[in-house]
């Protein structure tokens, strides 16, 4: 399988390596034990002859010219931790030029993957129109407004949708490495994941900070921190409403613009994450705790957990 790996100056070093790093190590796991795989003929490539690192360190980006088409052109982020700072970067020339290859790539028949901000790239060249895709969470309220022909799951940490995959923030990189080794060879994936004491996770929600994505609307944001303020109590919709001096139908269409979500799944969200904190650092009962975040039960709450963290939920305090 021939990948190009696609390095845009200020590369995000982690992502670059990591990608390399998981890739490379399946090669030399299954040449070592024998797994029959087709294994990866990667190729580091560049819209510029010098590439750097947003560190500062030199990439060896390959002439591409004459080189044979790609099964897979894998873009890793650009280190810009904010809108503001990555918007003018999807302007850049040498980004520009990487929009004109990743289509040339994709009509010659090869797939494209992206995590973090390198989502920000395949979506600005089109190539996730339609089709469902995640980014880094929280940068989703500005992909939700700049592309709002993707339909976006910022939940989810790998999405694969047609010829495209994409994967969430940062050290989803490694999520989305294992997913190329797997779609190869399940039983590689899963060597090289050993190797790496890498767990699989299904979903960026455990790690987004709901306040933070809140702040890219006013309203939102009043919104969070009202019910922050209520959550030890039953909240109706129609209140909050009332509170904030608007409608339902308008807070409803405001958070689905900015988070994705409806503001009853947001209320729960909130609820949850004060729960797993309160059973993290205090002795409270799980009866206790969901007294404290609008439960009438423990159970509910236990229940709740269950589905949002599945195993994990074992380790929870028994009460």
């Amino acid at each position: 399988m021939r990948i190009f790996v696609l390095a845009l100056d200020g590369v995000f070093d982690t992502g670059l390596t990591t990608v390399l790093d998981s890739l490379t190590m399946a090669n030399s796991l299954g040449r070592a034990t024998g797994m029959a795989t087709t294994g990866f003929d990667i190729t580091v490539v560049g819209m510029r002859p010098e590439v750097h690192t947003e560190l500062g360190l030199r990439v060896p980006v390959r002439d591409m010219s004459g080189a044979p088409a790609p099964d897979w052109v894998v873009m890793p982020a650009i280190n810009r931790m904010t809108g503001e700072a990555l918007v003018p970067v999807l302007g850049r020339e040498d980004v520009v030029d990487a929009l004109g290859a990743l289509r040339s790539w994709r009509s010659g028949g090869a797939r494209v993957a992206a995590a973090c901000t390198g989502t920000f790239v395949l979506a600005e060249s089109g190539l996730l129109d339609g089709g469902e895709a995640t980014t880094t969470w929280w940068l989703s309220p500005l992909f939700r407004q700049r592309y709002p022909h993707v339909h976006l799951d910022a939940h989810r940490i790998v999405v694969p949708s047609g010829g495209a995959v994409t994967a969430g923030a940062a050290l989803s990189h490694l999520d989305l490495a294992l997913w190329l080794i797997r779609n190869n060879s399940p039983e590689l994936a899963a060597l090289v994941a050993k190797y790496l004491v890498f767990d699989t996770r299904l979903s960026q929600s455990a790690y987004a900070i709901s306040d933070h994505l809140s702040h890219s609307d006013p309203l939102v944001e009043r919104f969070d921190r009202w019910v922050r303020e209520h959550l030890d109590a039953a909240i109706s919709l129609d209140v909050v409403a009332d509170a904030l001096a608007t409608t339902t139908r308008t807070l409803t269409r405001r958070l689905n613009a900015v988070l994705g979500k409806t503001p009853i799944e947001y209320i729960q969200d909130l609820r949850i994450e004060r729960a797993v904190h309160l059973l993290k650092t205090t002795k409270l009962t799980v009866d206790r705790i969901a007294e404290q975040v609008g439960y009438a039960d423990g159970h509910t709450l236990r229940t709740l957990l269950r589905r949002r963290i599945g195993k994990g939920v074992r380790e929870l305090r028994a009460s």
